[in-house]
């Protein structure tokens, strides 16, 4: 059996029980590919979700191998694969009851894999198939955004967060996002109209009335997005269940909602970035098998944007 190095976690937790190691290469069935990873973006609430570790029965899977966004080469294709040709540069989102991408190989069904925006490094293009394709749902399937519409989005630095300022602003919003004080400057650049610093003594008042809230962030600035919002507002939470009494009460449209397989979606956020609409920021980049101080630094501030796995130089 042939063997790759890859990060896996044998129990259950947190980023402590990963471990760089040598594990069996991923066999490709009908209609798969195997991808040779060059970067894999981390998500660092992944190892908290129960489908990082069961399969969508329940069924434990462990040892797993998290980070489920991914950019990389075609190295293999399984029978009846007609769309995708080894040495193809591609993108994706695995899905999170299987083994992601934090690895050599990858074994992924080809039909969700989409094209490497050329202009993209891999580093660059891995931030694409979670953190874009999240930011693009919420705002276009979900919060259906109109032009001039007033949107909020908490944790405009995050990972999620800079996309989502990025694609409301692309669809006409008119933007506020919040975040650290040391990152104004980027997410104005990025399309926010005004930007309210969490951890400014100076720190402006959050407007009320607003048609769009998107909350990356959840706990405490969840709870007090909802009166922010009009009669009639949209709340897209990413991080929790919103409360459907508070949000009946204020006459607003609450919802919550895990991004899905969406390659058409994905082909349109790749050719946006490649013409220069849509900007990738990288926080951090870290080799392989360093994946566990990868996940680790999630628990302390970091520079905005998506922390990376350097799979491949």
């Amino acid at each position: 059996m042939s063997t790759m190095m890859a990060l896996r976690a044998h129990v259950r937790g947190g980023p402590e029980q990963l471990v760089y190691e040598q594990a069996p290469e991923p066999a490709t069935g009908p209609g798969e590919a195997l991808v040779a990873v060059h970067a894999a973006a981390i998500t660092f609430a992944e190892l908290t979700w129960d489908l990082a570790w069961t399969t969508r029965d329940g069924a434990d899977r462990t040892p797993v191998i998290p980070s489920h966004e991914m950019s990389g080469v075609i190295a293999g294709l399984g029978d009846g694969v007609t769309n995708l040709a080894v040495g193809d540069e591609v993108i994706g989102l695995i899905d999170f009851d299987r083994d992601g991408a934090a690895a050599e190989y990858a074994a992924v069904p080809a039909a969700t894999l989409v094209g490497k925006p050329p202009s993209l490094s891999h580093e660059q293009a891995a931030t694409l198939p979670l953190a874009a394709l999240t930011a693009w749902q919420a705002l276009a399937d979900y919060a259906a955004l109109e032009p001039g519409e007033r949107v909020l989005v908490l944790g405009g630095a995050g990972g999620v967060g800079l996309f989502a300022v990025q694609l409301a602003a692309i669809l006409g919003g008119r933007v506020t996002a919040t975040g650290r004080a040391a990152d104004a400057d980027l997410v104005r650049d990025l399309g926010a109209e005004y930007f309210i610093s969490f951890d400014a003594a100076d720190t402006a008042e959050t407007p009320g009335g607003l048609d769009v809230v998107i909350d990356t962030v959840g706990g405490a600035a969840l709870a007090s997005s909802y009166a922010l919002l009009r009669e009639g507002g949209r709340l897209v939470t990413l991080s929790a269940p919103p409360d459907p009494e508070r949000a009946a009460k204020l006459r607003i449209h609450a919802m919550f909602f895990v991004v899905a397989q969406d390659p058409d979606g994905l082909t349109n956020l790749a050719q946006m970035t490649d013409a220069g609409q849509l900007r990738p920021v990288l926080s951090q980049a870290f080799p392989l098998a360093e994946g566990r101080r990868a996940f680790q630094s999630g628990s302390h501030p970091h520079p905005p944007g998506k922390t990376i796995l350097v799979v491949r130089e």
